[in-house]
């Protein structure tokens, strides 16, 4: 009787092979972790341990919260922290309702005009507009040094749309049936049946649009003056820029030197929310790539 010989790719690595695989994995994990480690160490050290130690502080001697408690306190990083909770949350809530709305009637054989408005979406995506005609449109919606100029110009990502459009148009045409005969509507079916299906991509696609407004920053240096700019602007221009900090408390506004500390500080405030995003919807990324490779 003969045995059959198992493939090459189904074989036990070596221990070798094992171990190299290992080291390689430690090498990265530290050169990801260390930098991060050091950015939030420094933000506890005190400004003396920083100086002394050249600028940077890998564990802190003497750890404290100063640099928190300025933030906190007011000031315009406190103001540019809630301003960007809101446009995330706000922004985030809107372009869903709008792709999923959107994403649904193209998902859609036979709805009116749907192949011409989907080359539209298409040939904005392959053409996206300048910095000058988005400006001129911004200005004529009156929008200027409004927070909807950061929200109103990017409800959609044609990218998200394809992909809203994809996996709706993936999940089996005999739903639609079934529900059409018992009497559902369109808007009874894309809520009780397409959307609680959908909860993977919708997972993947409102991370995608909440990272995209929590990260912005450049339009609103275009759009906004510099009392309604949102956290990533503020670490832009006051922690790499190199620029000076304003404390817009009460009485008369003063202009103060950032230190090390205050700057990893903002840093860490606007890296860490959005990282804890992520071990939440960790499930939904694996799930959804699985419905994507499986066909039924």
């Amino acid at each position: 009787m003969s045995t059959a010989v198992r493939p090459a790719w189904r074989e036990k690595p070596k221990p070798v092979t094992q171990a190299a695989k290992a080291v390689a994995l430690a090498v990265v994990v530290l050169l990801v972790l260390v930098p991060f480690l050091i950015i939030v160490s420094t933000s506890f050290a005190s400004d003396r341990e920083v100086i002394d130690n050249g600028g940077w502080v890998l564990w802190p001697q003497h750890p404290t919260l100063r640099a928190y408690r300025e933030i906190v306190d007011g000031g315009i990083v406190g103001h540019a922290l809630w301003v960007s909770a809101g446009v995330t949350v706000a922004g985030t809530a809107a372009s869903l309702a709008c792709t999923i709305g959107l994403a649904y009637a193209l998902s859609r054989r036979d709805v009116f005009g749907g192949k011409p408005v989907l080359l539209l979406i298409l040939f904005t995506f392959l053409f996206p507009p300048g910095m000058i005609p988005s400006f001129l449109l911004v200005k004529s919606l009156h929008l200027l040094n409004s927070y909807s100029a950061l929200i109103a110009p990017f409800l959609i990502n044609v990218f998200n749309l394809v992909v809203l459009r994809g996996f709706f148009q993936s999940l089996p045409e005999d739903l639609y049936e079934a529900a059409r005969l018992d009497g559902a509507g369109e808007w009874l079916i894309l809520r009780r049946i397409v959307l609680p299906l959908s909860k993977a991509a919708l997972a993947v696609v409102g991370l995608f649009y909440a990272v995209s407004y929590w990260n912005a920053w450049f339009y609103a240096s275009i759009y906004l003056d510099s009392g309604h700019w949102p956290l990533q602007q503020v670490l832009r221009t006051y922690v790499i820029g190199g620029a000076q900090l304003a404390d817009t408390g009460a009485g008369d506004a003063t202009a103060v030197a950032a230190p090390q500390t205050i700057q990893m500080a903002v840093l860490v405030v606007a890296t860490v929310p959005i990282l804890l995003v992520y071990p939440f919807l960790q499930k939904y990324f694996t799930k959804g790539v699985l419905t994507g490779a499986i066909k039924s």
